[in-house]
C-alpha cells in the first residue's frame, strides 16, 4: 500500500520554487501512433512558463489517488533485458542515453491502448531528491544522508500537434516506500483506474 504523506512530500518538491528535476525527455506520435518528433533537455533549460507547466504534468502522478489511481507493483522480472533493467538504467543515467530513451518510447507505444485521434504524447522527467532526516517530533532535519533518484513517466493524448491533454497513464520508478526507494517496486498510474492498461502493465512488470 503506498502512504500518501510519501507522495504528498514528493509533490512540495515539484514546484517552480523547489523543482527537484534535472531532465525532461519526450516524444510525440501521429494518428497512426508512428513515432514523431523527441526531444531531450535540461529541465531548467525550459522558460519558466513550460517549467511551470511541466511541472504540473508531472506532479499528477504522485498526486493521485493513492491505492486507487496510483497502485504499487513488484517488478516480476529484473534480469538482463527487462524492463526493470531500462527503467534502472535510465534512472541511472539521468536520461541521457538516445537509444534506451527510443526503446522506452516504442515498448509503451507498442503495448498502449489509449491516445486520442491527433496522437500520442510520452514525456520522462528524472528527478533527485535529498531525503531529509525526521526528528522525534516529526519536524524535518535537513542533513539527511539518502538521495531519492527517480523517473516519473506520463502518457496521453496529443489536443493538438505539440499539446499534450492530462496524463492518462504514467509511472514512478523507484517507489517511494517509507521515504526511501524500493528498487524491486514501481507505482504505476491510470486516470480511470477501470480501464488499466494491463498489457502495458505486464511489459513494464517483466510478467
Amino acid at each position: 500500500m503506498i502512504n500518501r504523506d510519501d507522495m504528498l512530500e514528493l509533490t512540495r518538491r515539484m514546484t517552480p520554487s523547489r523543482n527537484c528535476f534535472t531532465r525532461i525527455a519526450g516524444a510525440y506520435t501521429d494518428q497512426e501512433r508512428e513515432l514523431g518528433d523527441t526531444f531531450n533537455t535540461r529541465f531548467l533549460k525550459l522558460s519558466p512558463s513550460d517549467q511551470a507547466r511541466n511541472l504540473n504534468m508531472a506532479k499528477t502522478i504522485p498526486f493521485a489517488k493513492t491505492n486507487e489511481q496510483l497502485k504499487e507493483y513488484k517488478f516480476q522480472n529484473t534480469g538482463a533485458g527487462s524492463m526493470w533493467q531500462l527503467l534502472a538504467g535510465l534512472r541511472d543515467c539521468g536520461l541521457q542515453n538516445d537509444v534506451m530513451m527510443d526503446v522506452l518510447y516504442e515498448q509503451i507505444l507498442n503495448n498502449y491502448d489509449g491516445g486520442s485521434a491527433v496522437g500520442t504524447y510520452i514525456f520522462v522527467f528524472h528527478g533527485t531528491y535529498d531525503i531529509p532526516r525526521k526528528g522525534f517530533d516529526g519536524a524535518y532535519i535537513y542533513d539527511g544522508d539518502e538521495v531519492y533518484d527517480f523517473i516519473i513517466c506520463t502518457v496521453g493524448g496529443l489536443i493538438d500537434e505539440y499539446e499534450p491533454d492530462k496524463p492518462e497513464f504514467g509511472f514512478l520508478y523507484p517507489a517511494f516506500v517509507n521515504r526511501s526507494p524500493d528498487e524491486n517496486r514501481i507505482d504505476i498510474f491510470h486516470a480511470n483506474p477501470e480501464f488499466p492498461e494491463n498489457d502495458l502493465i505486464g511489459v513494464l512488470l517483466g510478467e
